[in-house]
């Protein structure tokens, strides 16, 4: 934490002191500002990691109008208020310009610690995400486009898709883009959540109610207040932890477990599943007007098989990490390497993909991954569905992009589009094509 500032604006110079004595003993790097003027000083020279803790009332203004002069200057620094005027006014204005939250100062010494560790939790899980890779092939342009339609909107997004083709990067890039991203991101493996253990889960719990709780717990519908939701692989929730979700979804309010109060809730709702939940919905399995809350639009990811010329690309994406991660320095793939990548069928998808590189690169550490190196085994390879040749209006541009794909070689130019190379050299000859590259 010594890189992190907390800026501590306030003109009580003894609760000033007090404040960063706390923080001081939890490990905080703190500095003071006993003026508005002060802490705008303060922020021209502060970090993007840094976090402001504002008093309300201060000699030449107040924190409201710090924080707006903040969001202004485009500084987005987490912002947390405190005072000892409780004015709910005050408090809405405060959370619209993006306060982070709104704390009486009887209640700072208990709040304020986690409230911060909380942040910092949330920001570390940001940063050890995998890096997303900018695919360009032609089904995720479609997905992109789909995904800035949406992600504006508060509208509920059911994402379909195999195991391993990366859901839950395109979970994210949609909370990213919306006018939620500032607030949490919460994931939850449906699959790992059984009847009993699912309404503490998203709804949390109060003290002792029930063996074992011997204190409150804050449920993912808290976590996420203000965020996002991500419900991974939502198929697998048991029917009474589907009835209890499709009430609270409805009524948007729940009660903690052993609680006797409804509480509100602000999430917006994206869930993931690799099964067909219409099959599901028929078999009994699932829900059908879960289905339908769930379900206000949809995004299909599709399978690495179906992406073609994403391949290469997404394994030159996993070799720089790898050679970052593993301190290797491998410049490449041989020829031979390209040519099992871009036949191999990936039953594992991107998670696959990577999965392979990182292991390659360890392997190689040098020089270039050979085909030995990926270990692919002898796989069964596929007619690929992205480039197989379907009628004459399409067929000249899957041509290019497999033979663009295979650097020229039309003998696996003709493995990616599932036909032979004698069918290939006619095509060729049928639509006048030619490639740069003249290899047999």
């Amino acid at each position: 934490m010594d890189k992190i500032k907390i800026i501590v604006v306030e003109d009580n110079i003894v609760y000033c002191e007090f404040v960063c004595n706390l923080l001081a003993r939890e490990g905080f790097r703190t500095v003071q500002a006993f003026h508005l003027s002060t802490a705008r000083k303060l922020l021209q020279q502060a970090a993007d990691g840094d976090i402001v803790v504002s008093d309300l009332r201060l000699p030449d203004g107040n924190g409201i109008d710090l924080l707006r002069w903040m969001r202004k200057e485009g500084m987005t620094q987490p912002f947390i208020i405190m005072t000892d005027y409780a004015e709910v006014h005050t408090a809405v204005e405060s959370m619209k310009l993006g306060s982070l939250d709104y704390i009486p100062k009887q209640l700072v010494e208990d709040k304020l610690v986690p409230l911060l560790r909380t942040i910092l939790k949330e920001r570390n899980i940001g940063r050890s995400r995998m890096p997303v890779f900018a695919r360009d092939g032609s089904a995720f342009r479609k997905i992109m486009h789909r995904i800035r339609l949406v992600a504006p909107t508060d509208m509920s997004v059911l994402i379909f898709g195999e195991n391993g083709t990366g859901k839950e990067h395109i979970a994210h890039h949609l909370h990213d883009k919306s006018k939620r991203s500032g607030k949490p991101f919460v994931a939850v493996d449906c699959g790992s959540l059984n009847k009993e253990l699912a309404p503490s889960a998203f709804f949390g719990h109060v003290k002792g109610a029930f063996t074992g709780a011997d204190s409150a717990k804050k449920g993912y519908f808290h976590e996420a207040e203000g965020g996002t939701l991500f419900l991974d692989e939502v198929g697998n929730l048991a029917p009474e932890t589907q009835q209890m979700l499709l009430r609270a979804i409805q009524e948007r309010r729940y009660r903690p477990v052993g609680d006797r109060t409804d509480r509100s809730f602000n999430v917006r709702i994206i869930a993931a599943t690799n099964e067909n939940l219409e099959k599901a919905v028929n078999e009994k399995r699932f829900r059908q007007d879960l289905l339908y809350r769930l379900h206000d639009f949809d995004i299909t990811v599709p399978p690495l098989r179906d992406c073609q010329e994403d391949i290469m690309p997404l394994a030159e994406f996993f070799r720089e990490i790898a050679n970052n991660e593993l301190e290797c320095k491998v410049s490449g793939f041989s020829s031979e390497a390209r040519k099992a990548l871009l036949t191999h069928s990936w039953p594992g998808n991107v998670r696959e993909l990577r999965q392979k590189i990182m292991g390659a690169v360890l392997q190689a550490q040098t020089g270039l991954v050979t085909k030995e190196h990926l270990e692919l085994g002898i796989t069964e390879t596929t007619s690929i569905t992205g480039f197989s040749l379907r009628n004459d209006e399409e067929d000249k541009e899957r041509i290019l992009r497999a033979l663009k794909q295979a650097d020229g070689n039309r003998k696996v130019a003709a493995e990616l589009l599932g036909i032979g190379r004698t069918t290939l050299y006619n095509k060729l000859e049928e639509y006048g094509l030619k490639y740069k590259f003249e290899q047999p």
